[in-house]
């Protein structure tokens, strides 16, 4: 199960959205932990541990890459981490990828 660490933020929704889009289902699939950004959980030791520049989202996947477990920090490289694990929404062709590509970095440092 893809443990997902967040908070209800832009940032944080964006990797929810995609794992349900992957056909994940919350709680068979993938599990929320909330971290609270308006307590400081996100710089809780442990949290750290995971995201070491104390942002959220972050993301562990026990069956990652080779079958080992796959720890991930800022949401853009979730999301292509997501994409690439479940085969959907990154083309295989070089002009779409990279189109798509484009639309991602514009998402995350134009519209947050």
């Amino acid at each position: 199960m893809i443990d997902i660490y967040s908070w209800a933020t832009p940032n944080g929704h964006k990797v929810h959205i995609m794992l349900e889009e992957c056909g994940q289902r919350l709680g068979r699939d993938w599990q929320a932990h909330p971290i609270n950004i308006g307590t400081g959980d996100q710089f809780q030791p442990a949290f750290l541990e995971i995201s070491p520049n104390n942002k959220i989202p972050a993301m562990v996947d026990p069956k990652g890459p080779n079958g080992k477990p796959m720890h991930l920090f800022e949401s853009g490289a979730i999301l292509l981490y997501l994409a690439s694990k479940f085969n959907q929404f990154l083309p295989k062709s070089d002009a779409a990828k990279f189109e798509t590509l484009q639309w991602l970095m514009f998402q995350m440092g134009g519209v947050g």
